[in-house]
């Protein structure tokens, strides 16, 4: 996502997982641990699933009564008009005393695998439409906080009332405000479709399959995002243009003239400037707009970021208001990095000193500020007079990650190269046995820069020593493409010379010196 060309948001979708928030499964309970409250439940991927007991939910008694009617083919319909709810499961309570081992559950993904850990589930299930979110098993109405006026809840809460389904609660979603009841009543019948789909999977379905997927990650971004502010959704494939174009048709028809194929020959993240923001901004360093740059590291246990100077301190006397105008840079750039790399769990910032407590608070403000337009939760904490600021953020998937570097042309990636020390001798040692033993002649050699200059310049240069010892005119050429301990030499037909290995060419050289020691 671009926000004034700037990119502010990069998610990318992962082929190799079948497990995505917001996915249903039928699990098994696998062992419960009464020492973590919890129990792990296998629905089919490598590390089994985590289940906390706050996590289940005060509707799992109806839920569990649901899901073995269904599965017994005792529950005949979907709906759940009639259906007697179970009283709410207790807050407070012991896992052992809810789950057996080999008991079927139903479960929904709320955090994707990370690290070394198995999904987070949950049986607190829900559906998520454009407008409204669908609960099953309570008859609750609640509206986002985000929409303040009283007349527009009242409205949106009358409304809702007179369309949804018995059994069924409605959270109802920021961007439902100002829509009409039409609007509602489409994104309600939708999620009633899917829980109906669910029925149907849940009655013939077996232990460890999926019985409900989430939509797509570009689906259910558009979904949770689309909103006034987008001016276009730039799609580089005609399939994928089509897909894109018939959802936005189905969720908000006005906006499906924002969905444009991107049909020139240059890719589309070159074109937008994408590809070089991913290169700059997904480094271990990253540089702050005004000065100074971050230092980003990930560990099991947390994110930490460090905050440095760079060379803009030597620029100024006033070393506080310095600080200050660094660390607000700063401030801004970590928010910004925190949404861009979707990085959660605890992330500690390390600032640079400032002594006054306004100052600290200037930046707290920054970084809340931009992290309030972030989608996830999370809480700052005010900065310590060590000049560090915790902050937590709700993670659902790993961190992304992209590698900014690139295979060295020098060593190959091995990381070993010649000894910088040497090269001039092998050139040295090539030139003779070319000149002398091959008696080669108009030779050229190509060098990188540094050493076109060491052999070029001086009163008398090495160049010249050259012409004076062997009386053969020697071009050296400057190749930027070279790396500083390559090179190669080229005939005067500008054919590519095989040289003998640089010991070979010593080992003559030596010899010539010995027989002409003995001669002497």
């Amino acid at each position: 996502m671009l926000q004034d060309k700037r990119l502010i948001e990069y998610h990318f979708d992962r082929n190799d997982t079948n497990y995505a928030v917001g996915d249903i499964f039928l699990g098994t309970v696998r062992k419960v641990m009464p020492g973590l409250n919890a129990a792990f439940v296998d629905i089919g991927s490598e590390k089994d699933a985590f289940l906390h007991y706050g996590d289940l939910g005060e509707q799992y008694p109806s839920l569990q009564k649901w899901v073995n009617g269904v599965m017994k083919h005792q529950t005949q319909t979907p709906g759940l008009e009639g259906f007697t709810l179970e009283p709410p499961l207790d807050k407070v309570g012991k896992a052992d005393s809810v789950f057996k081992k080999g008991q079927a559950l139903l479960v929904q993904i709320v955090k994707e695998p990370i690290s070394t850990k198995g999904p987070r589930v949950s049986t607190d299930i829900s559906m998520a439409g454009r407008y409204l979110v669908l609960l099953p098993f309570t008859n609750s109405i609640s509206v986002s906080k985000k929409i303040v006026s009283k007349a527009e809840r009242d409205r949106l809460k009358r409304l809702i009332a007179s369309i949804k389904p018995e059994g069924f609660g409605v959270i109802i979603r920021t961007v439902a405000e100002g829509h009409e009841v039409a609007e509602l009543d489409r994104d309600m019948q939708s999620m009633v479709d899917n829980w109906n789909l669910l029925y149907e999977n849940l009655r013939k379905g077996q232990p460890r399959d999926k019985m409900l997927g989430e939509l797509g990650r570009t689906s259910s971004m558009l979904r949770d995002m689309l909103n006034e502010s987008f001016d276009s959704i730039v799609v580089d494939t005609p399939g994928r243009f089509e897909e894109m174009k018939g959802y936005v048709q189905k969720i908000a028809p006005d906006k499906v003239g924002l969905v444009k194929l991107h049909n020139n020959k240059v890719k589309v993240f070159e074109n937008l400037g994408i590809e070089k923001q991913l290169k700059t901004l997904f480094g271990k360093t990253v540089s702050v707009p005004g000065g100074g740059y971050l230092v980003i590291e990930h560990t099991e246990a947390l994110h930490v970021v460090d905050v440095n100077s760079g060379s803009k301190s030597n620029q100024e006397n006033d070393q506080e208001a310095t600080a200050l105008m660094i660390n607000l840079g700063a401030a801004r750039e970590v928010a910004r990095q925190l949404r861009l790399r979707d990085m959660g769990g605890i992330i500690v910032v390390d600032f640079i000193d400032m002594r006054s407590a306004e100052s600290r608070k200037k930046v707290e403000d920054a970084v809340y500020n931009i992290m309030k337009q972030d989608k996830a939760k999370f809480t700052i904490l005010p900065i310590t007079k060590f000049g560090l600021m915790q902050i937590t953020r709700q993670r659902v998937r790993p961190a992304e990650t992209i590698v900014t570097g690139e295979v060295c042309p020098t060593c190959g990636g091995t990381g070993k190269i010649s000894a910088s020390i040497q090269v001039t001798d092998e050139i040295d040692n090539s030139i003779d046995d070319l000149l002398v033993n091959q008696n080669q002649q108009g030779l050229a050699l190509f060098v990188h820069p540094f050493l076109h200059a060491y052999y070029t310049k001086g009163l008398v240069s090495k160049q010249m020593k050259w012409y004076l010892k062997y009386y053969k005119w020697v071009k050296v050429v400057k190749d930027s493409s070279l790396g500083l301990t390559d090179f190669r030499i080229e005939d005067e037909q500008g054919e590519q010379i095989e040289l003998h290995s640089a010991a070979g060419a010593m080992a003559r050289a030596q010899d010539r010196e010995i027989i002409t020691d003995s001669v002497d």
